[in-house]
């Protein structure tokens, strides 16, 4: 893998350099999004863990659509237009409901004893009622080989100088295989927190000093920037666990964390 760092790193600079590519940013999560509806109609809702709702494709009042996936040691979500898979924890709440929250503490879902689930997102900031609409394939990471990951990360280069309009270089530093499923998922996740960024007006000047993307591995997930750095650790053995959320990225650039 040891040669895997510079091929990244210099073949992300040549390409994003010649050339900037603008790719449509919903075209790859209505591409998923489509396949999930599509999914939905065919396959049977799971059961979860015990204290979890079933897993499956959900759809609130609100009319946003999501996956939950309960079957692993930990709840993952995601909503059917974006890329990105949280990784949840609970913890009680009155009257016995419990709360889910994402790494950044924010709520994301909400249980009741009876079963009622409730979603908060910034378009319902008070909540909405979500309900089971069908079934969904579970939210594993897709497997990938070395050479794909660094085609991937010159097309997402591509998206983010282009959002910014300058070169952001992918620099990816690992020292052992397997790893490939875990650092595709957080180049996912730094390029759609990037692009969410680049069209807020109010941390698009914090983002615009963005010129360099590096992954590194370490024993936890976090992420920093400073210098115009974006410096993100990934815990690889712990999956998706084991990486930053969007939401963590977004803070540490606007704040410089």
């Amino acid at each position: 893998m040891t040669p895997l760092t510079t091929a990244m790193a210099f073949a992300v600079a040549a390409f994003a350099a010649a050339t900037v590519i603008a790719v449509p940013a919903a075209s790859e999560a209505q591409v998923r999004s489509n396949a999930q509806a599509e999914q939905s109609r065919a396959i049977a809702v799971r059961s979860s863990r015990p204290g979890h709702p079933l897993s499956g494709r959900y759809v609130s009042e609100s009319g946003e659509a999501f996956i939950f996936d309960g079957t692993g040691a930990r709840p993952l979500f995601r909503f059917e237009r974006r890329n990105e898979t949280w990784v949840l924890r609970t913890t009680p709440a009155p009257r016995g409901d419990v709360i889910y929250r994402n790494d950044a503490g924010s709520q994301i879902l909400r249980l009741t004893p009876s079963g009622g689930l409730t979603l908060y997102t910034t378009r319902a900031p008070n909540g909405s009622p979500a309900t089971l609409s069908g079934g969904a394939a579970p939210l594993n990471l897709p497997p990938i080989t070395p050479t794909q990951l660094i085609t991937y990360s010159i097309q997402q280069s591509g998206r983010m100088s282009a959002a910014l309009g300058h070169l952001v270089v992918v620099d990816v530093e690992l020292e052992r295989p397997g790893l490939e499923p875990v650092v595709a998922e957080t180049i996912t996740v730094v390029t759609e927190a990037i692009l969410r960024m680049s069209r807020s007006a109010t941390v698009r000047d914090r983002v615009g000093d963005l010129r360099r993307i590096r992954i590194q591995e370490a024993d936890r997930g976090s992420v920093r920037f400073s210098d115009g750095t974006l410096l993100i650790t990934i815990a690889g053995d712990q999956g998706l666990q084991g990486r930053p959320s969007s939401a963590l990225i977004i803070r540490a650039v606007a704040h410089g964390d």
